[in-house]
């Protein structure tokens, strides 16, 4: 038996709906993947070559020792890239910073679940962190220096103690917003206070640890600078202090952008890990 339309009509109808499906194909096609990111991403660049423009052309035409320039500065990168000093000052400051961070990470997320979650926990310990939270921590420098001396134990105390409030207070409020509802079905199914934590607390609070998190990085690399000017003069924070006495502008501009580079670097990831373990937060804010 023929597969073909049996009249001429049929048959215009055949193609006609065969050019009609593969229109819908092409347009499908077309559509692909948002263009909103490309855009995105066009416009930051032009932005960036502009800043970048102003300031070279604007640099040039002040004094050297107030202000530098990107070729003098990428220059200067250069050579202290050439002889070392930029990777082992980077190295120094990364050790410090990933340790601190990755404490203050844990007892972030430790105490904020425990707080968020019990509340008399909470009523013996919000006045604490409150208080802490208040305090200009830079203020108890000396008196850090007093209990560590000037070593990598102050250093490292001073960065948690800096990076650790953002996301005990973010995963708290996570746990505290987590949706009755939601822990109510819990309930119905008899599940375990183990069993509430894996299986609906931590899920439903994770949006919230993440941007504690991203939060705590930048705490972090402050604390981290501010511990390597006033205890162990080491790492990118001794270059920003030796080439500042030096009054070389260009060469103390390079830690100084290198931090920034790290800061930047490092929200990107926490935000690439935000993405690929709660996907659906970005999907709620579509």
């Amino acid at each position: 038996m023929s597969e073909h339309p049996a009249n001429p009509r049929d048959a215009a109808s055949h193609a006609d709906a065969i050019g009609g499906a593969q229109a819908a194909a092409d347009d499908i096609e077309e559509l692909g993947p948002p263009r909103g990111n490309r855009r995105n991403a066009v416009i930051r660049l032009v932005a960036v070559i502009v800043v970048v423009a102003g300031w070279e052309v604007f640099g040039r035409q002040i004094e050297p020792l107030f202000m530098s320039y990107p070729t003098a500065i990428g220059t200067a990168a250069v050579e202290m890239i050439r002889s070392g000093e930029l990777p082992a000052a980077l190295l120094d400051s990364l050790s410090t910073l990933l340790l601190a961070f990755f404490i203050a990470s844990v007892i972030g997320i430790g105490l904020g679940l425990l707080i968020g979650r019990y509340r008399s926990v909470e009523a013996a310990t919000d006045w604490l962190v409150n208080a802490l939270y208040a305090t200009p921590l830079v203020a108890i420098i000396p008196l850090v220096v007093l209990w560590l001396g000037l070593g990598f134990s102050a250093k490292l105390f001073i960065v948690v103690i800096l990076a650790v409030f953002p996301v005990l207070i973010n995963t708290s409020a996570g746990v505290r917003n987590v949706p009755q509802p939601l822990l109510d079905v819990g309930f119905a199914f008899d599940a375990t206070e183990r069993q509430l934590f894996i299986k609906f607390i931590l899920p439903a609070s994770l949006p919230y640890m993440m941007t504690g998190l991203r939060l705590g990085v930048g705490r972090a690399i402050i604390g981290m600078v501010v511990a390597e000017f006033f205890t162990a003069i080491t790492g990118l924070g001794a270059l920003i202090v030796k080439y500042g006495n030096q009054y070389d502008t260009a060469s103390m501009f390079v830690p100084i952008l290198t931090l920034m580079l790290l800061g930047v670097t490092l929200t990107a990831l926490m935000r690439r890990i935000e993405a690929s373990i709660a996907p659906w937060k970005d999907l709620q804010g579509d």
